[in-house]
C-alpha cells in the first residue's frame, strides 16, 4: 500500500507574487508599511476630496454630488463604511499584505470622515462656511502629527529584521 501524498501548500500552483508595496516603498519594513500607506492615503484623499468638492461648488460640468432618492450622500458616509470594513479586516487577517491594504484604506476612510468633521460637529452643512475650517485644521493636524511620528520613529526597526513582504 502506497503512503498517501498530501499536497504541499508551500509549493502551490501559484507562486506568491511580491507585494506591490515592496516596490513602491522599498526599505520600509512590513510592520510599518500600513502606517506609511495610511498617512499617504489620508493626505492624498483629503486633498483630492477638497479639489473634487471645489469643482462641484464652482459647478464644473460633469461633476456633481452623489445622491440617493434626491438626498445628498455626504462623503463621510463612505468614510465610515470604509473604516468599518478596515476594522472587520483587522479582526480577521493580519498578514503583511493585508496590513498594507488596510492601512491605505484606513487613511482614505479617515480622510473622508475628517474632511466633513465640521458638519458632524455642528450638524449643519458648513463645508464652505468659516466654521468649515475646523475640518481643514483637523486634517492638517493629523497629517503633521502622523508624519512627524513616522519621521521620528523611522530609525527604529523591529527585532528580527524584515520578515517578508506579505
Amino acid at each position: 500500500m502506497k503512503p498517501s501524498k498530501t499536497p504541499d501548500r508551500s509549493q502551490s500552483r501559484h507562486p506568491e507574487r511580491p507585494s506591490p508595496w515592496l516596490r513602491l516603498l522599498p526599505g520600509i519594513p512590513p510592520e510599518r508599511r500600513g502606517f506609511v500607506l495610511a498617512w499617504w492615503g489620508f493626505a492624498l484623499t483629503f486633498g483630492g476630496m477638497r479639489l473634487l468638492t471645489w469643482l462641484i461648488h464652482i459647478d464644473v460640468a460633469g461633476v456633481g454630488d452623489v445622491q440617493a432618492g434626491g438626498v445628498h450622500i455626504h462623503h463621510y458616509v463612505w468614510g465610515i463604511l470604509l473604516l468599518a470594513a478596515v476594522g472587520a479586516a483587522g479582526l480577521v487577517e493580519r498578514s503583511a499584505r493585508v496590513r498594507a491594504w488596510t492601512g491605505l484604506t484606513y487613511g482614505v476612510g479617515l480622510a473622508l470622515v475628517l474632511d466633513e468633521a465640521a458638519l458632524l460637529i455642528s450638524l449643519e452643512d458648513v463645508y464652505w462656511d468659516t466654521e468649515g475650517g475646523v475640518s481643514i485644521a483637523l486634517a492638517i493636524a493629523v497629517i503633521a502629527v502622523a508624519g512627524s511620528v513616522l519621521a521620528v520613529t523611522r530609525g527604529r526597526r523591529a527585532s528580527g529584521g524584515d520578515r517578508g513582504d506579505g
